[in-house]
């Protein structure tokens, strides 16, 4: 299951029936570091620390309105885009329940250090599930013209093994 916005893929999973592992996973990775080091992108920068916190309260602030069902909530905190494309909040929420039950109710989180990589500011969070599972959330985040930033995607992908 998967949506797009602006910047591409939103969210994926590696929900039953769909085949991602850590082969494609680095596979990707070398193909993107391929591309921009032929391109000429720019290699990932730190994002200040001011920056960096209010990008966490942001995502805190979207899993905070998922543990509350607070639909709204959370689908405001999406970006014009992703919003546009989700439809309406009570889309969003469901789609997030039904299909990224770490998402929508993680047992841990754990915010990794923000990196800005060609002008887009990247969050990974590692997260369990109610299983002891463990993911990795990978959020995209904009910067709006009045300077807050907002979730433009999110790709979630199972780590290998367990917490216990």
């Amino acid at each position: 299951m998967l949506f797009a916005g602006a910047r591409g893929i939103i969210i994926t999973s590696t929900l039953p029936g769909v085949a991602m592992n850590a082969a494609l996973i680095q596979r990707r990775a070398l193909i993107t570091l391929s591309l921009g080091l032929a391109t000429g992108v720019a290699w990932p920068a730190e994002v200040p620390e001011a920056q960096a916190a209010k990008v966490r309260e942001v995502v805190q602030a979207q899993l905070d309105a998922f543990a509350a069902d607070d639909a709204r909530r959370a689908f405001l905190l999406a970006s014009p885009s992703a919003r546009r494309h989700l439809g309406s909040p009570d889309n969003f929420i469901n789609l997030v329940r039904r299909n990224y039950a770490v998402v929508y109710r993680p047992a841990s989180v754990a915010f990794l250090k923000p990196q800005l990589i060609d002008g887009v500011v990247i969050l990974g969070v590692q997260m369990t599930d109610a299983q002891g599972s463990a993911w990795l959330a990978t959020y995209q985040l904009e910067r709006q013209p009045d300077g807050i930033f907002l979730i433009d995607g999110c790709e979630l992908v199972a780590n290998e093994g367990r917490y216990t």
